[in-house]
């Protein structure tokens, strides 16, 4: 690795602006922001993917490896991702940093700790919810109805014996004992108000109006009216600052925030985003899971709240997993099956029409393996070109930035030739209903939506208390275009079910919980935390 100054130096970044934190991270002083104010923007690329499979897509690879490549073609580029979350780290899905000749560096401090923007952000969420029990402790002024406590606790891990819990069991005066939960960090609002927020004035901001629960009388009560918005602010003063990081091949990335796509909106911060507009000539950005949740928030949450017009699109698709798609096995996907793609391409397909609503023009990037056949590569490649779509062949895994330079070249044509028409997907001022619709027939292909007593109940509420005209975050499976991820390809009349309706009035966003989905995961039978150790010489080892 590079010492960071120089990284720095590449993106035209002097010292002043940098606050160390050893010899291979920095965070970026606030300071930076305002004084690129009067530069050209850069063009703004979206990488996102299909329906993620147990096969592996390699978005975040691709993200990287396409930053690399664009250097070695001489543009000024930058990857601007999410910071990984210790939950999947530990769990099933392993590290965030991208792999092979495609990696962001010091990568084993980037998986775990980092510079601390999780255990800032958990501590804040805290905070609010300590806050909340010592109120009531204390004479419940505000009147805070004890069953309607909206506010759960947060942990950076997945534990799923925190997901139901009872506090209070103390036995004190004046505790009663309640019904409360556990979300993970990553799900957290203030995760998602801070990588909404454009600077500390517009964080307190948001911070003031999170709802954390209502009174006897059905009132809401939020973090302002509990005194809680300064210290939750300060907990978070480091946090609000991007990383600066380095890729294997010494290009510079910025990493910030890490919402995660299926239980919030998935995407970096609006200041990591616009701090790389302003310093590279192309930004390489990522969006969680597949496009039809990360791609999705994209457009119409952090574009709309961020002011932001993508520019172009990678949509990142494998031959294993579209033939996962179309019914083959995990263990026999190394086998040529050309039914089998063609049958699982239809998730591909849909994917790319979808993109295609938001008026983005979009580049497939084929993320290869070698068990990939010629037939195979040729077969996808004319079932795109079917649909208008080129085909770029990404080997940035085993080859780095000059394994990407297909996909940078095509990337850097269309930005080139093909102007971006973006526009959202539905008008915010629309209905609750009307927006949920909206997304789940278009974006899902839905037939209908169906909306529980509980869901309806809780829409009515939040049209009461104003707050129905903003966009839609919803929770669901990123296995399916449906609510069952089991559905796998493109399923066809479904129906999705959204069971309840939470406001994040401090994001911005309303989240519809579709299915089963879980704020909390839990851990594999084999937690990759299994496999992860430390010698002698603090090497550690087993992150993947």
């Amino acid at each position: 690795m590079e010492p960071i100054a120089k990284i720095a130096e590449k993106l035209g970044i002097s010292e002043d602006f940098l606050e160390y934190c050893g010899r291979h991270k920095a965070k970026l002083s606030r300071r930076l922001l305002q004084s690129l104010e009067g530069n050209k923007d850069g063009k703004l690329v979206l990488v996102t993917a299909i329906n993620p499979t147990p096969a592996g897509e390699g978005k975040t690879t691709t993200t990287i490896g396409l930053s690399q490549a664009l250097w070695k073609i001489g543009k000024k580029a930058v990857a601007v991702i999410r910071e990984p979350s210790l939950g999947p780290c530990m769990g099933m899905k392993g590290g965030a940093t991208g792999g092979g000749y495609s990696q962001v560096l010091p990568m084993t401090e980037i998986n775990l700790h980092f510079t601390g923007d999780m255990h800032a952000i958990t501590s804040s969420h805290n905070l609010l919810s300590a806050i909340i029990d010592n109120h009531v402790y204390h004479g419940n002024k505000l009147k805070i109805d004890i069953t309607r406590v909206l506010w759960p606790r947060v942990m950076d891990m997945n534990d799923r014996g925190l997901r139901k819990i009872i506090v209070g069991l103390d036995g004190q005066d004046h505790i009663i004992p309640r019904r409360d939960s556990f979300m993970i960090t990553v799900a957290s609002e203030v995760m998602a108000i801070l990588c909404l927020s454009k600077n500390i004035t517009d964080l307190k901001e948001k911070l003031s109006k999170i709802v954390a629960a209502y009174d006897i009388d059905g009132k809401p009560i939020t973090a302002k009216d509990l005194n809680a918005v300064g210290a939750m602010a300060a907990m978070l003063y480091d946090a609000i600052k991007p990383n600066l990081v380095q890729t294997i091949e010494h290009t510079p990335a910025i990493i910030h925030g890490g919402p995660f796509a299926n239980i919030a909106h998935g995407c970096n911060s609006i200041r990591a985003t616009r701090l790389g507009i302003k310093l590279a000539d192309i930004v390489v950005t990522e969006a969680g899971f597949g496009a039809d949740l990360g791609a999705e928030k994209f457009f119409n949450i952090k574009c709309r709240l961020g002011n932001f017009k993508p520019d172009a699109v990678v949509l990142v698709a494998t031959i294993r997993a579209l033939k996962y798609n179309g019914g083959v096995r995990k263990e026999n996907l190394k086998i040529e099956d050309l039914d089998a793609l063609k049958k699982g391409f239809c998730n591909l397909e849909k994917h790319i029409q979808n993109i295609k609503l938001f008026k983005v023009p979009l580049v497939v990037a084929l993320n290869t393996f070698d068990t990939d056949t010629s037939r195979e590569i040729e077969l996808l490649m004319e079932e795109c070109g079917k649909l208008g779509v080129e085909v770029a062949l990404s080997e940035v895994w085993k080859k780095g930035g000059e394994g990407g330079i297909d996909l940078a070249q095509k990337v850097v044509k269309i930005l080139e030739t093909q102007p971006s028409n973006f526009e959202f997907l539905y008008d915010v001022n629309d209905t609750i209903e009307n927006k949920i619709n909206t997304i789940a027939t278009k974006i899902y292909g839905a037939k209908a939506v169906i909306f529980s007593p509980r869901a309806k109940e809780q829409m009515k509420k939040i049209e009461e208390m104003g707050y129905e005209k903003i966009p839609i975050c919803v929770a669901k499976t990123p296995y399916s275009f449906s609510d069952n991820p089991n559905l796998l390809g493109c399923p066809k009349d479904f129906e999705i079910n959204i069971r309840s309706l939470k406001l994040s009035a401090g994001a911005g966003f309303i989240v519809a919980y579709a299915g089963d989905i879980m704020t909390m995961p839990g851990l594999p039978t084999r937690p990759a935390a299994f496999d992860i150790d430390i010698d002698e010489n603090n090497k550690v080892t087993g992150i993947i």
